[in-house]
């Protein structure tokens, strides 16, 4: 059996140590009680983001740019070519994905105060309408409640007939069920990005897509990344949410090699490499100076994010 197939660890150069918080890792009954864990989820998440939310709006108005809002700063371009070998993308284990991702894992791999900055991040910083693909999705998309309801209203046929009044969120995984799980998705896409990494014609026309603690299992994260580009329109976005933790067996050589700055940096490599542009890497929660009571700290998370700058085919 394998010890890491149903919890993430501390991912890092120095560290691999299992979750210990009581809101990490927990196994929901989402086959049985669908309605029932999607109502709580959404209460804990609400109550949570609503006081981020609060503090956010300290700082500034809801639509301002998340560099006025959270510790920032420009991608500076490192390599003129490709820096990464194939060995940086080798796994401990090699067996095919669909293996390992066969079981459905309705947990949720940070914490909530972790879901809770990342649901407020999104408020700002995603459309509102429009066409958005959730990539490695699961039965959570962590969209704040405003996107979440008008995603469910655009899957059930009430927001309207005008495509404006619409949010459609596409989810692409490997496991059907968990896909199935989540309410917001208007259309679900199985798929392997390991072994194919182009998105089908189903994913044409993006407005944004978000990857929420994930591009550490892409062994050809410039492949993906380059057709994720190619299927979104000019000034789309892509957001990469970046976490110190991982299924350690799966995660690409590389990143269990280096720290956390290296890996931030190395993502805005796979973005460069890809063709996207106005490159950023903002601190959504900072863990590492959390100031609050007990014994455990809240998981950091980061988000690598870049523009698309060519023609409505991705091509510069």
């Amino acid at each position: 059996m394998n010890p890491f197939a149903s919890r993430n660890y501390l991912c890092s150069s120095s560290s691999m140590k299992p979750a210990v918080n009581s809101g990490r890792n927990r196994v929901l009954l989402a086959l049985s009680l669908p309605a029932l864990f999607t109502s709580t989820m959404s209460s804990s998440k609400s109550t949570q983001a609503a006081k981020l939310t609060e503090d956010s709006d300290s700082a500034g108005s809801a639509g301002s740019q998340p560099s006025s809002q959270y510790p920032s700063y420009r991608y500076q371009r490192r390599h003129d070519t490709f820096p990464y070998s194939e060995r940086d993308f080798r796994r401990q284990d090699e067996t095919p994905d669909h293996n390992f991702y066969d079981v459905p894992r309705f947990v949720t791999h940070i914490d909530d105060s972790a879901i809770a900055a990342l649901s407020v991040y999104y408020s700002h910083n995603l459309p509102k309408r429009g066409r958005i693909l959730d990539l490695c999705s699961s039965w959570i998309s962590h969209l704040p409640q405003e996107m979440e309801e008008q995603a469910v209203r655009t899957v059930q046929g009430k927001a309207g007939a005008a495509d404006e009044e619409k949010l459609e969120v596409i989810g692409m995984g490997m496991n059907k069920r968990e896909l199935d799980a989540n309410p917001v998705l208007a259309a679900r896409i199985v798929q392997d990005l390991n072994s194919k990494p182009d998105l089908p014609p189903d994913a044409e026309h993006l407005d944004a897509t978000t990857c929420v603690v994930s591009i550490d299992y892409l062994t050809k994260p410039v492949e993906v990344l380059t057709s994720v580009r190619q299927h979104t329109k000019p000034g789309g976005q892509v957001h990469l949410a970046v976490s110190n933790r991982c299924f350690p067996t799966k995660a690409v050589g590389r990143w269990l090699r280096v720290g956390e700055q290296e890996k931030l940096n190395m993502v805005g490599d796979f973005l460069w490499f890809a063709g996207w542009r106005e490159i950023e890497i903002l601190t959504i929660s900072d863990g590492d100076n959390h100031k609050g009571w007990g014994f455990s700290r809240p998981d950091s998370l980061w988000m690598v994010r870049g523009k698309n700058l060519g023609s409505e085919d991705g091509v510069d």
